[in-house]
């Protein structure tokens, strides 16, 4: 199944506001409302992310923005700031690129940008 097809916006926004939720179900359907939600909640979400990952990562900054705002990580930077290598990095993203068919690189080698 595609995982565009695992939840409509109703099941998606259950879930999220379930407080006794596993939290891996809970951020599954988080990344499901950010690739498929409508734009206001995508939005929301968005300013969610970007003000836990300021709290979070304070020294992580975006490389630069899509067309349509959303932060690029410099890969090298993300990996160091998880604590994980570039190759672990670059998995991850691969596997998510695969499941939900969008592109999450940009650029090659050291300077690849991820959002």
């Amino acid at each position: 199944m595609d995982f565009k097809e695992y939840w409509d916006v109703e099941t998606a926004l259950r879930i999220v506001q379930n407080k006794t939720v596993d939290s891996k179900l809970w951020a599954e359907a988080v990344e499901w409302l950010l690739l498929y939600g409508p734009p206001e909640i995508v939005s929301v979400l968005l300013q969610a992310s970007g003000h836990a990952a300021e709290q979070c990562f304070p020294d992580l900054q975006a490389a630069q923005f899509t067309n349509d705002g959303i932060p690029c990580y410099d890969i090298s930077q993300l990996a160091g700031s998880l604590g994980i290598s570039e190759d672990d990095v670059r998995k991850i993203l691969s596997r998510k690129a695969a499941s939900d068919h969008k592109t999450h690189f940009y650029g090659t080698g050291g300077s690849s940008t991820v959002h």
